[in-house]
């Protein structure tokens, strides 16, 4: 016995996806009866827009960790912040699960890590895909979601959103017990579009070559 479902996928990655991968996401979620929702938003905007979509959801906004580029501040806007607390959603500032400790060793001793190979491993689908991952652990380990019940999550490539899957959490410590159950939409090439201020620009290998 087989089920279908839709999967989308873009053409260009990156935040111009973020109001489809949004809609496809509740769509889904929907037809399954899916209440719990992680989004990745570092600035707020993206989490903004999912707060008035999942006004339903036990919504979680996972907002990184306090210090990623500079030390004790955030980019996370407080206004964002209040509007999504406003709507019911929760914003979570946490470690990532794959890079924190890890990515300490790389910047010091130039030393790739086992979560650093993982997160590469999983960047092979998009971006989004791995933070998908990650963000459910982070929440997980926060109390936030239940391990082992089904969980959207939502992420993209640097800004905004352009991945969407469902999966199985796990805590970051029993990390191969998630389950990745479906997958909603994603960029179907993936690359990460440079932003202002981001270091190196675009990875990996830019945008793909017309032939």
């Amino acid at each position: 016995m087989s089920k279908e479902s839709k999967i989308a996928y873009f053409e260009e990655t990156g935040r111009e996806n973020t109001d489809e991968t949004l809609k496809l996401a509740k769509e889904r979620a929907d037809e399954l009866g899916i209440k719990d929702v992680v989004v990745a938003s570092y600035t707020g905007g993206t989490g903004v827009k999912a707060s008035q979509i999942f006004k339903d959801s036990n919504l979680i906004v996972v907002a990184g960790v306090v210090g990623f580029r500079e030390p004790n501040k955030v980019t996370f806007q407080d206004e964002n912040k209040s509007i999504i607390e406003d709507a019911g959603g929760k914003v979570l500032f946490a470690g990532h699960s794959l890079g924190m400790i890890g990515r300490a060793v790389n910047r010091k001793f130039g030393t790739m890590q086992v979560d650093e190979l993982i997160a590469h491993v999983l960047r092979l689908f998009s971006s989004g895909i791995k933070v998908g991952f990650e963000i459910s652990c982070m929440a997980a380990d926060a109390g936030l979601i239940k391990v082992g019940n089904e969980v959207l999550a939502i992420a993209g490539s640097g800004r905004g959103a352009d991945s969407a899957i469902i999966l199985k959490p796990s805590n970051t410590h029993t990390f191969f017990d998630t389950r990745f159950l479906e997958l909603i939409c994603k960029p179907r090439e993936y690359y990460m579009k440079p932003w202002p201020g981001m270091k190196g620009g675009g990875k990996p290998g830019g945008p793909p070559k017309k032939p």
